[in-house]
């Protein structure tokens, strides 16, 4: 009797070991922002969708064919857009980072193309280059981080 009691002890010991292995929890993911960086992240990221709000206004001027507007739109309101986009690309991680300043670059090749475009009067060009843009603006913030 006294041998099956220590080989079940062993038994035992050796379930509770397999147990404790298998079982233990999933280690935390550090969080991929600083606090700080989430700061200046959400610090500019309300100018940023003002503007994007205001895209609205350009779309306007372009189906009027008020060229006058769409080149002071472009070096107005929009003439800080660089600086936030560029402070909000800085602050993001890795990959999200190369996107971001990627993006804000296309978005700026379509601002200057619709600027010329204005330049010469030239409707479609100002209207396809309006459309990508919105489509940059829109990727640009689907990769700022939520909270």
């Amino acid at each position: 009797m006294r041998r099956y009691r220590s080989i079940l002890a062993s038994i035992l010991a050796l379930v509770m070991v397999c147990l404790v292995s298998c079982g233990s929890p999933q280690a935390a993911k550090p969080p991929a922002y600083s606090p700080t960086q989430l700061e200046i992240v959400k610090q500019y990221e309300g100018n940023v969708l003002k503007l994007r709000d205001r895209m609205d206004e350009l779309e306007q001027f372009i189906v009027n064919r008020d060229w006058v507007n769409v080149g002071t739109f472009i070096h107005g309101p929009l003439g800080d857009l660089r600086r936030d986009l560029g402070y909000v690309s800085r602050n993001l991680s890795g990959k999200a980072q190369k996107t971001a300043s990627q993006t804000a670059q296309d978005l700026f090749v379509h601002f200057e193309t619709i600027d010329a475009a204005a330049d010469a009067g030239n409707y479609s060009l100002a209207v396809q280059n309006y459309a990508e843009a919105i489509k940059d603006f829109d990727a640009f913030l689907s990769l700022i981080p939520q909270g």
